[in-house]
């Protein structure tokens, strides 16, 4: 057979051997006995070989038929074996709501959130599959289909895909107490430009938007970073232990000016908002993705 296997004749053809009965086998398939005997005749005109005998007493296989049958097995078989794979692919995928999030998101705002979700839903809801990562990653992440409901919190918002804003979040520039520019009134927008800062790595929206509202300042960012760290949690780290002033979400730092652990910097004339978005491929989000975000009372407060 030069074409490619036909999997619904040789199945026909399988079932009618197995049943000895033409009628047995379109019962098995739920289909008319004229529309199997019609694939398998097909199937014998396509190989211009016999391969079922038909009598008034039932149906067998000719010696070319016994051999087909024995070959298409394996096949069948694994037909199946993928039907079934894809078919708990489906069914995992409807049970699990997967979300990539940026990391100022993941670690103080989603926690609460999906504790709010389980609590709501109970334990038969879809299970919360978490990603963090900065907002370039989890856009390629919603992009690729690796997760169904991203969260970002950079002001370049991705145009190809659906996108709500949930929050909006304010990057402090902070220091440690012990820093000079924590006893001034303020620094201006070009000193901040000039200065080493500890800052998230490229693709994070908190640098994005500092970057963005020091260029609209009309004082690109040009020094070099002190340090650059992957995690909140890092710069943090970095700034609270001296190393330079840095660029955190006012979330993220909300507890520590508080407690007086970092002070915040006022920067004359230099404000730096940034949205906190929803995104999802396609139209609409899936319907877990939906129920998730219609939860209205997701605040960052």
């Amino acid at each position: 057979m030069a074409e490619e296997p036909d999997l619904e004749s040789l199945r026909a053809l399988t079932l009618a051997a197995q049943h000895g009965s033409i009628s047995a086998a379109a019962a098995q398939q739920d289909v008319s006995q004229q529309a199997l005997s019609l694939r398998i005749r097909a199937l014998e005109r396509r190989l211009g070989l016999a391969l079922l005998v038909r009598s008034p007493r039932g149906s067998h296989l000719t010696p070319s038929g016994e051999l087909l049958v024995g070959w298409a097995a394996p096949l069948l078989a694994a037909a199946d074996e993928f039907a079934a794979a894809t078919r708990s692919l489906r069914e995992s995928r409807a049970d699990t709501l997967r979300i990539a999030a940026s990391l100022t998101i993941a670690e103080h705002l989603l926690p609460p959130w999906v504790a709010r979700w389980r609590a709501q839903r109970g334990q038969e809801g879809p299970l919360v599959q978490l990603r963090a990562a900065n907002s370039s990653a989890v856009v390629e992440s919603v992009r690729e289909g690796a997760a169904d409901l991203g969260f970002i919190e950079t002001p370049d918002l991705p145009q190809d895909l659906g996108r709500e804003q949930i929050g909006s979040d304010t990057v402090e520039v902070v220091v440690d107490a012990a820093h000079p520019w924590a006893r001034r009134p303020a620094v201006g927008a070009d000193e901040l430009a000039r200065t080493p800062l500890v800052l998230r790595e490229p693709g994070s929206g908190t640098r994005r938007a500092l970057e963005e509202a020091l260029l609209r300042a009309g004082h690109p960012l040009t020094a070099e970073p002190a340090v650059v760290s992957p995690t909140t949690l890092g710069v943090r780290g970095a700034t609270m232990a001296g190393t330079a002033p840095g660029a955190l979400s006012s979330i993220a730092v909300a507890e520590d000016l508080r407690a007086g652990r970092l002070v915040r910097v006022l920067v004359e004339g230099l404000a730096i908002p940034r949205p906190l978005s929803a995104i999802w491929s396609g139209r609409r989000p899936s319907a877990a993705a939906r129920a998730f975000l219609s939860m209205r009372t997701l605040s960052t407060s």
